[in-house]
């Protein structure tokens, strides 16, 4: 990604974290991460994520989710010795649509298909206050609804620069350009 598209959605992430009551220290605002997964289609499939803490033993973030933006379909794998992490998802503002293994088809779901490879669609709706907790090695993706949402996640340390993705043409860690 463009420095100057790295700028632009960390300005259209901004309010949401506003609408949901999340205050972010200038340095915060400054090192977002804007996720966009090598396929420079942020809009549709990406993040916009602050992480406050990630040491050995845990994890906390916020992220927000552009109206219908996609978090491609991952799991997150054992690294360095220690199980895949761990994660609870915490629905903040918006709703929250997460897909995980089991029942559930393609045609019954809450939001468009994304323009990823996807293989799963057990569906939960996360409303603000609720939220849900991913085993490690689960498959899973999630995008937001119609008013986008926010997203605070607490887990386990975070190695997310080794999960495995489905769509072989995913890259995590983002390159920036001038």
């Amino acid at each position: 990604m463009k420095k100057s598209e790295i700028i632009t959605q960390r300005e259209k992430a901004l309010p949401y974290y506003e609408k949901a009551g999340i205050v972010l220290t200038n340095e915060e605002k400054e090192n977002m991460e804007i996720a966009d997964f090598g396929l420079g289609m942020v809009d549709r499939v990406g993040l916009q994520l602050v992480v406050y803490v990630n040491t050995d033993r845990v994890c906390a973030k916020e992220m927000v989710l552009l109206p219908h933006q996609v978090c491609p379909e991952h799991r997150h794998v054992p690294t360095g010795g220690a199980e895949g992490k761990e994660e609870t998802f915490r629905c903040r503002y918006g709703r929250v649509y997460l897909y995980t293994d089991g029942d559930g088809d393609a045609e019954n779901i809450g939001v468009p298909l994304p323009k990823t490879k996807v293989t799963v669609f057990h569906e939960t709706v996360l409303d603000p206050g609720e939220q849900f907790t991913i085993m490690p090695g689960t498959l899973h993706w999630f995008a937001a609804g119609d008013e986008g949402a926010v997203i605070s996640e607490f887990s386990t340390h975070s190695t997310d620069e080794t999960d495995y993705f489905t769509d072989p043409g995913i890259v995590r860690i983002p390159k920036t350009e001038d």
